[in-house]
């Protein structure tokens, strides 16, 4: 996506204009360093300034991170850079480690059904720096964000960044920051055990509505919602620890609990998806308020965003449970399932409710004795042909797979019916244009029924004007009929 006129940037900047942070990065010739438009620091002048669409392509340019406005917790604006899928499936790629190890840009590619140089022609038409240079940027900026907010050691952050050693992580940051990471650590207390670590966003982020939207599906022995703040069980690749999500200032503070350092970036990039911190909520809204039913609702709630899911099997599960059932129902489901097939895990906290089980993997699902779980047959017989694909194939469900390809291979499960794929798109698969209509909260909401419920049919004609964000039409009608029965309870 191209930047906005010179101008219009500049003006940005000298405003300290939040609406562009993350979508905008100014490097300065006189200082040789890139800023936020959002940077504290006193305006440079019109001439001094070089405006790029990304941390990446401002380092390709020669510039060094700002120290002051730390472009390291800027918000991720990478996924909507215009509307190719094909860079948003990369980066997701890379956040994964994609490119890490011998991997290159050319097996990229092939996961992605392209050719190299079209990758690279994409990567430099939206985020105006090669592949390589965006998963660098990244791995520098995040080691960036761990040696100032956390007390680990110099050799893990260098492991949790992806570098290949200490020597190399060293001499990255002596020459892009002209100091060695030592020298930027600040010292501060931090919670023995745990990673703090703050989630940039854009304003405005409406954490009330999307944290109730959470405790209304929260499974009971994953998760738990207490005191303003989000928790949960977490497992990959087996190994097992837990999150926990507060408010904090323009940000989430994200405290997790993971044994194994590298998997930090992947965690970290998951729970952006799951609060949705990347979405351009202005644009969204500006494009669905010309319904004259939803625009009470975005200015009710300007800053509302689609929650997404932390792994993609769960979500498949939980798209089975809910299909054409109340939310509670959905959420007793869960509870049962878990407490019959999920791993043991204890994280006992103060003012929460305990965590005691993980999320089952397939494997573990297909053993467990789910016929007391109050399931119809059909529905168990669709969740055990659904374990068993997963359990066959361990990245069915990962954005290494087209969104074509995954929605085909959900669609072939007899049981697992349009409305489940669309739920299952929206949340894991992070699709802005899924819609759910057969939803009974969406066909019963007056803002769209008028006091007459509508069909799924009816409803998906209603939508075509809410297109490409029918996602977030659905979120806020969601989060209007929560808000309704709360008032009424």
């Amino acid at each position: 996506m191209a930047l906005p006129d010179h101008s219009v940037c500049y003006r940005a900047l000298s405003t300290r204009d939040a609406r562009f942070d993350g979508r905008l990065f100014v490097g300065v010739t006189s200082t040789g360093v890139y800023c936020r438009p959002i940077c504290p620091a006193r305006t440079p002048k019109r001439d001094n300034c070089r405006f790029y669409p990304s941390a990446a392509a401002a380092q390709e340019g020669g510039f060094r991170p700002c120290l002051r406005c730390r472009p390291e917790v800027s918000p991720d604006a990478a996924a909507w850079r215009g509307t190719s899928t094909s860079v948003s499936r990369a980066l997701a790629l890379i956040a994964g480690g994609a490119l890490e190890g011998q991997a290159g840009v050319r097996a990229l590619a092939e996961r992605l059904g392209m050719g190299e140089r079209q990758l690279r022609r994409l990567f430099d038409q939206h985020l105006g720096a090669p592949p390589i240079a965006v998963a660098q940027t990244r791995r520098v900026l995040f080691a960036k964000q761990l040696i100032q907010e956390t007390s680990l050691s110099m050799a893990k952050i260098a492991e949790a960044s992806g570098f290949g050693s200490v020597r190399r992580f060293n001499d990255v940051f002596k020459k892009l920051y002209r100091r060695s990471p030592r020298e930027l650590r600040i010292r501060r207390r931090v919670t023995p055990s745990a990673v703090t670590l703050r989630l940039g966003y854009r304003p405005p982020y409406d954490w009330d509505a999307i944290l109730s939207f959470l405790a209304a599906r929260a499974i009971s022995g994953t998760e738990s919602v207490a005191n303003n703040r989000y928790r949960r069980t977490i497992a990959i690749d087996g190994v097992i620890g837990s999150v926990e999500v507060s408010p904090g200032r323009s940000c989430l503070v994200a405290m997790i609990r993971f044994p194994q350092v590298r998997a930090l970036l992947s965690i970290v990039a998951r729970l952006r998806g799951l609060f949705d911190l990347d979405a351009n909520v202005e644009a969204i809204g500006a494009h669905l308020k010309r319904d004259e039913c939803l625009a009470p609702l975005i200015a009710r709630r300007p800053g509302l965003r689609s929650p997404g899911a932390f792994d993609g099997f769960e979500q498949a599960v939980r798209a089975i449970l809910g299909d054409g059932v109340e939310v509670s129902e959905a959420r007793r489901l869960g509870g049962a399932l878990v407490a019959r097939a999920g791993a043991g895990a204890t994280f006992d906290v103060t003012g929460h409710e305990p965590l005691t089980h993980v999320f089952p993997t397939p494997s573990q699902l297909l053993a467990a004795d789910l016929s007391r779980l109050g399931l119809a047959p059909a529905r168990l017989q669709t969740l055990r042909a659904l374990a068993r694909i997963a359990d066959a194939d361990k990245k069915l469900l990962q954005p290494t797979r087209t969104g074509q390809e995954i929605r085909a291979r959900l669609r072939g499960i007899r049981g697992f019916g349009s409305a489940a794929v669309q739920d299952w798109a929206l949340r894991a698969l992070r699709d802005s244009d899924a819609f759910p209509a057969a939803d009974p909260a969406l066909l019963r909401s007056p803002v769209v029924a008028n006091g007459t419920p509508l069909s799924a049919k009816a409803l998906l004609k209603r939508a075509e004007a809410w297109r490409p964000w029918r996602a977030y039409a659905a979120q806020h009608l969601w989060t209007a009929d929560l808000d309704r029965r709360s008032t009424h309870e």
